[in-house]
C-alpha cells in the first residue's frame, strides 16, 4: 500500500502521486520532493481498509470519480487520477482575468508588472503610468508583450497632474486586480505625515477611479505609508457603499524577508518556510512570529530579537547598499506579484492564504490589522487569528499596538473629511 503524508496546507493525507500530480507545473519536481520529507507520515487506519473505506477528498476536490471506476482501479489509482483531471479542469479556468499595474513603468512597477505577464491567470494587463514616468507606459508594455506567453499587455499614460478618473476607462474597465505600487518615496527631513498627505492624495485618485470602472476588483496597494493609507482608502470605499475588504494593503515582503533569513541561519530551503508576519508594515510595527514556524521555531531564542531587527530594517539595508540611489524595488516587485498571484488563484477557485493588511478583527481593539488573509473566489474570504505568541513575540505585540494606533487614526481621519469621486 502506498505511504500517505498529511499535507500541512490543509491536514489532509495523501500519496507521493497524489500530491505530485497536484503541485505538477507549479513546483519544479525537486521543490515538490523536498516538500513531500517535510510532510509527516500519516497513521494508518487499523480498520476500514476495505473496499468500502472512507478516503480524504483529493486537494482540488475532483467530485467527478465514477463508483464503477472506483471498484475497476485500486483506490490510490482513481484518486491520482482524479487529482489530475481536476487539476486540468481547474487550468481551464486559468487565464480569464485582466490585470491593471498602476505606477506599473516605475523601479517597482516594471518588474512586478514583469511578473503578473508571466502568471497563467492573466489574460490581458495594464501598465499604467504618468508622462514624467522613468520610461513611458506603452514602452514597458512593448517590452513585455515579446515574451512567450498567452497575455495582452497594452499601456496608458496619464498627463502630470490631471486626475486617473479621466484616463484611466480603458485599462481599469474589466480588472479583476488593481496594483498600485504608486506615491512618492519619503525625502530626508520629511515627515512621516508630510508623506501621508502627499501620497494619500496620490492613492485616492487611482482608488476613485477603481470605484467607478471596476468596483469589484481587489485594489492591492503599496503606497506608502501603508499602516495609514491602507485604513483611508478601505474607509473611502465603505462611505461610497463599496465592499472595504477590496482594499487590501501589500506585506508580503517582509513575509519573503522572513523566509529567507530563517533559511539562511538554518541551512534549510526558504521555500518551504512560512513566517507570518503581523502587525503593519513599517518599523516596530513588523511582527514576524518566528514561533508559528516548524523550521524558525528551532532557532535559538537568544538570536530571536536580533533576527526580529533584521526583518523589520531590511528595507533600510538594501537603501544603504544602494547608496541612498534606490530602494527594495526588485524584491518589492516579487513580493507584490506573490499576493497577486495568490489572489488571482484564489478568484480562479484555489485557496490561498498570504499575510496582508486589512480591515480586520484579528487584533481586539484595533479596526486594521496585518495578518493571515485567506483569499477565495470573492476575493478576502476569511482573516485568520493571530495565533499563539511566544513571550518575546507577546512583549513585541505590545510596541506594535501602540505604534499602530496613531497610524491607523492618520488614515480614518484622512476619510472623514474626504469623500471619493462620483
Amino acid at each position: 500500500m502506498s505511504e500517505k503524508r498529511i499535507d500541512p496546507d490543509d491536514k489532509t493525507a495523501y500519496t507521493w502521486e497524489e500530491l505530485a500530480a497536484y503541485y505538477k507545473g507549479k513546483y519544479k519536481k525537486k521543490e515538490v520532493e523536498a516538500y513531500w520529507e517535510e510532510c509527516k507520515p500519516a497513521m494508518r487506519q487499523k480498520k476500514g481498509k476495505g473496499k468500502g473505506a472512507a478516503e480524504p477528498e483529493p486537494k482540488a476536490k475532483a467530485k467527478a470519480k465514477t463508483k464503477a471506476k472506483a471498484e475497476a482501479e485500486p483506490k490510490a489509482k482513481v484518486k491520482a487520477k482524479a487529482k489530475a483531471k481536476a487539476v486540468v479542469k481547474k487550468a481551464a479556468k486559468a487565464g480569464p482575468f485582466k490585470v491593471c499595474v498602476c505606477g506599473g513603468a516605475g523601479g517597482i512597477g516594471q518588474p512586478l508588472s514583469m511578473f503578473m505577464a508571466m502568471d497563467p491567470n492573466v489574460k490581458e494587463l495594464s501598465i499604467f503610468d504618468l508622462d514624467i514616468a522613468m520610461v513611458p507606459p506603452a514602452g514597458v508594455a512593448a517590452d513585455l508583450s515579446h515574451l512567450e506567453k498567452k497575455v495582452d499587455v497594452k499601456g496608458y499614460v496619464m498627463p502630470v497632474g490631471q486626475k486617473p478618473i479621466d484616463h484611466t476607462e480603458a485599462a481599469l474597465t474589466g480588472c479583476s486586480l488593481v496594483l498600485i505600487p504608486a506615491g512618492m518615496p519619503r525625502k530626508p527631513g520629511q515627515t512621516r505625515d508630510d508623506l501621508f498627505k502627499i501620497n494619500a492624495d496620490i492613492a485616492k485618485g487611482l482608488v476613485e477611479a477603481c470605484a467607478k470602472y471596476c468596483p469589484e476588483a481587489i485594489v492591492a496597494l503599496i503606497v506608502n505609508p501603508v499602516n495609514s493609507i491602507v485604513p483611508a482608502m478601505a474607509e473611502l470605499y465603505e462611505k461610497k457603499g463599496l465592499d472595504p475588504m477590496k482594499i487590501v494593503g501589500v506585506t508580503t515582503l517582509d513575509c519573503v524577508r522572513a523566509a529567507k533569513f530563517v533559511g539562511n541561519i538554518t541551512g534549510k530551503n526558504p521555500n518551504f518556510i512560512n513566517v507570518p508576519v503581523v502587525g503593519g508594515h513599517a518599523g516596530k510595527t513588523i511582527l514576524p512570529l518566528f514561533s508559528q514556524d516548524k523550521t524558525a521555531k528551532t532557532i535559538e531564542a537568544d538570536k530571536i530579537p536580533d533576527l526580529d531587527v533584521k526583518v523589520q530594517d531590511a528595507g533600510t539595508e538594501v537603501v544603504n547598499a544602494k547608496n541612498g540611489k534606490g530602494s527594495a524595488t526588485l524584491s518589492m516587485g516579487y513580493a507584490g506579484a506573490r499576493l497577486g498571484k495568490a489572489v488571482l488563484a484564489g478568484l480562479a477557485g484555489f485557496r490561498r492564504v498570504e499575510c496582508a493588511y486589512v480591515k480586520s478583527d484579528a487584533m481586539e481593539g484595533f479596526k486594521y490589522f496585518t495578518s493571515k488573509v485567506v483569499f477565495g473566489d470573492k476575493g478576502v474570504s476569511k482573516v485568520l487569528p493571530i495565533g499563539d505568541l511566544s513571550e518575546h513575540e507577546k512583549t513585541r505585540m505590545e510596541e506594535v499596538k501602540e505604534a499602530m494606533k496613531a497610524e491607523i487614526e492618520t488614515g480614518m481621519k484622512y476619510a472623514e473629511a474626504n469623500d471619493l469621486a462620483a
